[in-house]
């Protein structure tokens, strides 16, 4: 959110005067807001509108809406939505098409593109049921088992003596009631927590794994304005997608639950519900938490998505016939670090921030006015601050030390930490090996040892990326880096040591694989490291986990605490499991003028002409010369003052009537700090309008019998 970073210096100041009052380890601990902040108070729906299908605000949408939902609407909404991989979804008609974002199939794009095709360039329409193309292993879950589980797992916890017992027990029945559900019922089962453990639910999926792509249009009009118009609006996108389910049977899935198609869609002040799976918030988080977050893990993780979208930004450059691999993983790159840096934007807002230090005293006032909640959580803010500090002391070591992440890693660390695994495997007896290093399958795990298809000159970035990372982390003080430096700077580090590594090379590679012993002698600069930082960084980790695993005993508490205090009034973090957010639709000032609540394809075209010969704003050539019949009045796409957040993509837009009325595929720029706290002032959900994808499925892709099918309910003949 780099338009937000250019707020005023003040502003970074005066935030930073958010300190602790009193000395270290008081226990007094108070968060001051900062100056010219002090009479700012924590708002009604601070914490969001991410409403569980477990606790359903039925009162709240009374007084709020005039509405009553039965139970019936609530199960029909329930059953209706999906959760895809990373995403949302919903069936859409009683023949199991299923609507989703563009953003969202895209790596279903790239699976069933044939020799020939550009998929993702030139879009996919099957005219007929039998062109509809199947995604190797993909899948869609359907949320249709809800059960309450809190107390066993609440007594495991309990019954532990220590805080890392108490973890632990925790989490083994955690894993014991998820096996005994899923054996009992035949689902998909996990235990879902709410409250940082204030309330524990056994969520209970069917899973469909026969799912094959309806239509996908262009990926330049599915992400119009590409990462120039991300998280802003107003929008001109048609982020749209269609599967279908298909049962057993190789037949189209017949289900009774899915939401009707509104081709009018919404209008400026309908009340809309989004039923999605956002993904995962940390509003119930302490205000030492967040400060951590905006301190350590936020800076961390910027630092290293800027590293990303810098080096696959300009391979792309250099090799854009590389397109069709890596773009999307540049565009995953791009958003995250346009979102992470909104998150980072919101905790150095000294206003939001001042909204959550008020939400955090009245909190604690009302648990130290009350002796017997006093007792039990008086001290959890001091004790979860510590941590933070303890953490502190391990975590860009730790990070700089984990080599075998995935994501921003090199893979010249990565195998080397292979080999040197293998070795240490193949040395102990069979029955106590990991499975890939059992007798019976080694040939196996020998042949596919090196990825495929290594680029050199990606890993060659990635590997200066890490090694800066590692410098910054350990300076001087670590020997086997620098050993492994050469007192070079880490650039020409890289150079020389990808001159001289073997573990790309696989004849070299199979000699120490048939020969594990030598792994131990190698000369090989990547594996002598890992071998000299192995113990250290175990060690670094295990007192850093451990350090975790306290925090965690205490957040449930804090977690006990909230639902003792606040029970179902305030809606759970999200944990990309289902939720139903309700809004209306409704625009936001922005810049000094005003956003509009709905946007037409009049403005795509103004983009695109006003754009004349960039590339984010063009056209494929269907649509530069539109038919006389296509109507640019249009609405394309809209805002809401619902509550969403990543994982929320494709989630349905439903009137009260659960029809669909939208699709969401998007946050304004404003949006991210949503992440810790809600503010409907200028929070908006963006959405694609029914209107504009009927439009355009009808006029600009022919694609006549998805409409028909969406306006029916079910396939027509």
């Amino acid at each position: 959110m780099s338009k937000r970073n250019q707020l005023n210096f003040l502003l970074v100041v005066l935030i930073s005067l958010t300190i602790l009052a009193g000395c270290s380890g008081s226990k007094d601990l108070v968060y001051q807001k900062a100056p010219g902040y002090e009479n700012v108070k924590a708002g009604t729906f601070d914490n969001g509108k991410m409403w569980t299908f477990d606790f359903p605000p039925i009162k709240y949408f009374e007084s709020q809406y005039n509405f009553s939902p039965s139970d019936e609407w609530f199960e029909n909404a329930r059953l209706a939505a999906l959760r895809l991989p990373g995403c949302s979804a919903s069936f859409v008609s009683e023949d199991g098409l299923v609507m989703t974002n563009h953003h969202c199939i895209r790596s279903a794009l790239d699976q069933v593109n044939r020799e020939g095709e550009n998929l993702p360039e030139n879009g996919f329409f099957a005219k007929t049921l039998e062109e509809e193309r199947k995604v190797p292993n993909l899948y869609i879950d359907q949320l249709v088992l809800i059960e309450d589980v809190t107390e066993q797992v609440k007594s495991a916890f309990e019954s532990g003596k220590t805080d890392e017992e108490k973890v632990q027990k925790r989490q083994d029945k955690i894993r014991e009631l998820e096996r005994e559900y899923s054996k009992k019922t035949g689902l998909i089962c996990n235990v879902v927590t709410f409250f940082n453990g204030g309330k524990y639910s056994m969520y209970g999926y069917k899973r469909y794994n026969d799912v094959r792509l309806v239509f996908a249009p262009e990926t330049q009009v599915a992400y119009y304005g590409g990462d120039y118009d991300n998280f802003t609006y107003p929008r001109y996108d048609l982020d749209v997608a269609f599967y279908r389910v298909y049962d057993e049977n190789g037949k189209p899935l017949k289900t009774k639950h899915y939401f009707k198609w509104n081709k009018d869609g919404a209008k400026e002040g309908d009340l809309i519900f989004v039923i999605g799976n956002p993904g995962r918030t940390n509003r119930l988080f302490t205000v030492a938490q967040l400060n951590f977050l905006r301190d350590y893990s936020y800076p961390y993780q910027l630092d290293l998505l800027k590293g990303l979208v810098d080096i696959y930004s300009d391979y792309l450059k250099k090799h854009p016939d590389k397109k069709l691999k890596y773009q999307s993983m540049l565009f995953g790159f791009s958003n995250s670090l346009k979102a992470f840096t909104g998150y980072h934007g919101g905790l150095k807002d000294p206003y939001l921030m001042a909204k959550k230090i008020d939400f955090e005293q009245n909190f604690r006032n009302t648990i130290n006015s009350n002796p017997t909640l006093k007792s039990k959580y008086g001290n959890i803010w001091e004790e979860i601050a510590e941590y933070q500090k303890e953490k502190a002391k391990y975590f860009y070591k730790v990070n700089a030390l984990n080599i075998r992440a995935r994501g921003g890693k090199s893979l010249y660390f990565q195998v080397a930490a292979d080999l040197v695994e293998f070795a240490e495997q193949v040395k102990l007896p069979d029955e106590k090996r990991a499975p890939r290093f059992k007798d019976s399958v080694l040939a196996s795990t020998k042949e596919k040892f090196l990825p495929k298809d290594i680029d050199r000159e990606i890993q060659l970035a990635l590997l200066i990326l890490q090694l800066k990372d590692m410098k910054n982390a350990f300076g001087n003080e670590l020997k086997a880096l620098n050993e492994l430096l050469g007192g070079s700077s880490p650039d020409e580090a890289a150079t020389k040591l990808d001159n001289v590594t073997i573990v790309f090379n696989k004849d070299e590679v199979d000699k120490l694989l048939n020969n594990p012993d030598e792994i131990f002698k190698s000369n090989d600069p990547f594996i002598k490291f890992v071998l000299a930082t192995k113990q250290y960084g175990e060690e670094l980790t295990k007192n850093y986990q451990e350090i975790q695993q306290k925090e965690q005993a205490k957040v449930q508490l804090l977690g006990n605490a909230i639902f003792d205090v606040y029970g179902t009034s305030l809606p759970p973090d999200a944990t990309f499991t289902l939720r139903i957010s309700d809004g209306v639709v409704k625009g936001y000032e922005y810049n000094g003028t005003i956003a509009p609540p709905i946007t037409t394809f009049y403005g795509m075209y103004d983009r695109y002409f006003s754009f004349k010969g960039y590339q984010d704003w063009d056209l494929p050539e269907k649509w530069r010369n539109p038919p006389a019949n296509f109507d640019l009045s249009t609405p394309l796409n809209f805002v809401s003052t619902a509550d969403i957040i990543g994982g929320n993509s494709g989630s349905p837009l439903v009137n009260k009537n659960l029809e669909v009325v939208g699709l969401a595929f998007d946050g304004n720029i404003e949006s991210l700090p949503g992440n810790f706290i809600f503010d409907d002032t200028k929070n908006r959900t963006v959405a694609v309008h029914t209107a504009g994808m009927t439009e355009a499925l009808l006029d600009i892709y022919g694609a006549k019998r998805i409409v028909d099918e969406l306006l029916n309910g079910k396939i027509v003949q």
